[in-house]
């Protein structure tokens, strides 16, 4: 029961998953969740931490009680000295002069946000030079979010080039699509859900681009091994191949997900939120969802895009046609298929398999397999060189 369980056949690449098969509900499943992530773009945008919208940040020590409290006192604050003005994010960072929260606030002036932190050193009843701030301009983020746009250029020219030169352009022309991808999901589940939006997360998704790609050449390497000369035989069409490549390197595809994954959740999870480390969060957060996309993409969509654009070749094209015709051929009983037993001429026994009459009949241009006479040579009887054989004394 074990040895034909599904993580066993998983293990042995025998799973048999019709991943290719099924390519139309992949692209649909993905081209409506693209729907999904783009209409959240345009109707709830992101949330932009103060590096990319502007705004201040305050550091209060943590002696002053917990989180919670101490965003309240902050809100309090702010209040009496710019009522449209509120805690945005909050979060608790250790440094080497001890552990502290991080207050981050809308854009105040400087008469504003001093006003703002003599309030909150007499609320929390410490001085007022315990409380450190700054201010952090849009423009800081608007060049951050340049620089990254150039650099995920850049990264997919040479992408494109690096798979070209190693694979073919439509192998390249998937990878790049599924690349694209799976940076849309992953932007929209920010979207959605309403993560804040940090140079670290700029650098999270510069990040996961990398290893999406890894696992898309992982697959395709495979798929470039089983269809390497397949029309020189019609036993398979190319996407078979390609579902079988998928199949061959599912599992390992898995467990480089999940051995990249479970630093990352502990990371998140633990570093983050159980230990508080706030600058974790965000680097942690993009990196665990990024990567989780990035095997989702290159398992359903990648491999099925490609199959999409080889089957446009002529050549391609052609050859599935001769796999399909001889697959017709043999279920109308026209054509024997290799290794099938051939009806018996006369109700005698049954002719074995081909491999067996092809060993059995002499080949094109072989001489007879039967012995000659004894004692001859060339036909002649005597089996001497004259006549009668005797040789001359």
């Amino acid at each position: 029961m074990a040895k034909s369980g599904l993580a066993a056949r998983l293990y042995r690449g025998e799973a048999d998953l019709n991943i290719v098969g099924k390519r139309k509900l992949w692209f649909g499943v993905a081209g409506a969740l693209v729907l999904i992530a783009v209409l959240s773009f345009a109707l709830n945008g992101f949330k932009l931490g103060i590096e990319f919208a502007g705004g201040n940040s305050f550091q209060v020590p943590a002696s002053v009680g917990t989180l919670d409290r101490a965003e309240q006192t902050v809100d309090e604050a702010l209040a009496a000295e710019a009522p449209d003005v509120q805690v945005v994010t909050a979060q608790k960072v250790g440094g080497t002069s001890g552990e502290y929260y991080e207050m981050r606030t809308g854009q105040l002036t400087a008469e504003q946000a001093n006003a703002a932190k003599t309030a909150m050193a007499e609320k929390f009843g410490i001085q007022a030079d315990q409380i450190s701030g700054s201010q952090v301009s849009e423009a800081w983020g608007s060049q951050v979010t340049s620089r990254a746009f150039l650099g995920l250029l850049i990264f997919l020219a040479v992408v494109t080039v690096y798979l070209v030169l190693r694979f073919e352009w439509r192998m390249a022309v998937a990878a790049i699509i599924s690349l694209l991808t799976n940076l849309v999901l992953t932007s929209g589940i920010y979207s959605l859900v309403g993560f804040e939006v940090t140079p670290s997360t700029i650098i999270g998704f510069l990040t996961i681009l990398g290893f999406a790609l890894y696992d898309v050449v992982v697959v395709f390497d495979k798929v470039q091994e089983n269809t390497r000369g397949i029309t020189a035989n019609n036993n398979l069409t190319y996407g078979e191949a390609s579902n079988l490549a998928l199949n061959q390197s599912l599992m390992r595809s898995l467990n480089t997900s999940v051995v990249a994954l479970l630093p990352v959740g502990g990371l998140l999870f633990i570093g983050a939120g159980l230990l508080g480390a706030g600058t974790l969060k965000d680097l942690g957060l993009v990196l665990f969802v990024g990567m989780a996309v990035a095997f989702l993409t290159s398992i359903l969509l990648a491999t099925p895009l490609l199959v999409l654009l080889k089957n446009q070749d002529p050549r391609i094209s052609a050859h599935n046609k001769r796999v399909h015709a001889r697959r017709a051929a043999i279920s109308r009983g026209e054509v024997t298929p290799k290794g099938a037993p051939r009806p018996a001429p006369s109700g005698d026994q049954p002719v074995e398999a081909d491999a067996a009459l092809a060993g059995a009949a002499p080949k094109v241009g072989a001489r007879p397999s039967g012995k000659r006479p004894s004692g001859a040579r060339g036909g002649r009887p005597g089996g001497g060189n004259r006549p009668g054989g005797a040789k001359r004394r």
